[in-house]
């Protein structure tokens, strides 16, 4: 155990500093082995193509804090502060090697994180974790609030129930009549995207709990900004549309992300249905047909997780319903800061 420490040699990192890259991969790797077991590695080119791209293509701030006189990477952090909307928020990431728990080391890289977030004006902080004692303890001895519980689950498709899975579709089939379905895969087509993005935006309607966040952003220029960066992530996009036909107006979209350096896991990214398209099974008919497409032409895939709010009495039922497991909880905590 690392002996109480008040102050760290905290320094920056980037994707090309490929040692360092290296021995956070591994750091956050031995982290998830504690906290999540079930969670997937992450591995060193996984991790440099994360830092260099970001979720869509804004990028987070990276700091690690060496051991002194080893020069080992015990602790890690990242900010993002992003600029498509909510420019009053930070999130903020603290990892700390097991063997080095306890020790003071995870307050300290908070503290440096704090400072970089307000010398950026940002007023409201965020940190999460997976729930368990170490991790509300920390946030209750620095000032953070919980404000949003999410759960996360797995479906893991060797273990379908296939010949159920065809009759629930076909029954959600028959309810959404009205809709046709169709398969998307990689980038969406430039003159489509101000449509997709104005579909996507229904995900402003799904619950945050007590979290001091304003509605997404959602335009033409961040589903295209998205999408580069999650193919430059080295992911395959696939995309299902629901688009109601008598008007042609698009009702609703599940999007799954295949990656190619984890090998066998896949990302649910949104699943969303518009507001007036709501009541025709489409949330499962969505997700349904997107198992059905991935089996076919991503056959290697294992398992696909997915997030959502516990108090999303919509579409976790619907998770349930397709088989997805869950693995556990992770909590949001903030605090906010004067803007003075």
């Amino acid at each position: 155990m690392t002996a109480l420490r008040t102050k760290l040699d905290v320094r920056p990192y980037g994707p090309d500093d490929t040692a360092d890259v290296a021995a956070v991969a591994a750091l956050v790797t031995a982290a998830r082995a504690v906290d999540a077991p079930r969670a997937y590695p992450a591995p060193a080119e996984f991790w440099e193509k994360r830092l260099r791209h970001g979720w869509d293509g804004e990028v987070p701030r990276t700091f690690l804090g060496p051991l002194p006189g080893s020069g080992e990477v015990v602790v890690a952090g990242e900010l993002e502060a992003g600029e498509w909307d909510n420019r009053h928020l930070a999130w903020l990431d603290v990892q700390v090697h097991p063997a080095h728990r306890r020790g003071g080391l995870g307050s300290a890289m908070l503290a440096h994180l704090e400072r970089e977030a307000t010398a950026l004006g940002r007023t409201t902080f965020g940190i999460g974790g997976w729930d368990s004692p170490a991790a509300r303890g920390f946030a209750a001895r620095h000032g953070y609030d919980e404000a949003y519980v999410g759960a996360v689950r797995r479906q893991h498709l060797p273990a379908l129930d296939l010949g159920e899975l065809a009759q629930k579709y076909a029954e959600a089939r028959a309810r959404a009549a009205d809709y046709e379905l169709i398969r998307m895969r990689g980038r969406t087509p430039a003159d489509q995207l101000a449509e997709v993005a104005a579909m996507a935006a229904a995900i402003n309607d799904a619950p945050t709990d007590d979290l001091d966040m304003e509605d997404e952003i959602v335009s033409a220029e961040r589903i295209a900004a998205y999408e580069a960066a999650q193919e430059a992530r080295g992911n395959r996009l696939y995309r299902v549309v629901a688009r109601h036909r008598g008007t042609g107006e698009l009702a609703g979209h599940t999007v799954v992300a295949v990656e190619t350096l984890r090998p066998g896991f896949a990302g649910q990214h949104d699943t969303s249905v518009v507001r007036a398209h709501r009541g025709h099974r489409l949330g499962f008919l969505l997700k349904a047909e997107m198992v059905r497409w991935l089996r076919d032409v991503e056959p290697g895939v294992v398992d696909i997780d997915t997030g959502n709010a516990a108090s999303n009495d919509h579409m976790v039922p619907i998770n349930e319903e397709l088989g997805y497991e869950l693995l556990g909880n992770e909590v949001c905590f903030q605090r906010k800061i004067s803007a003075g």
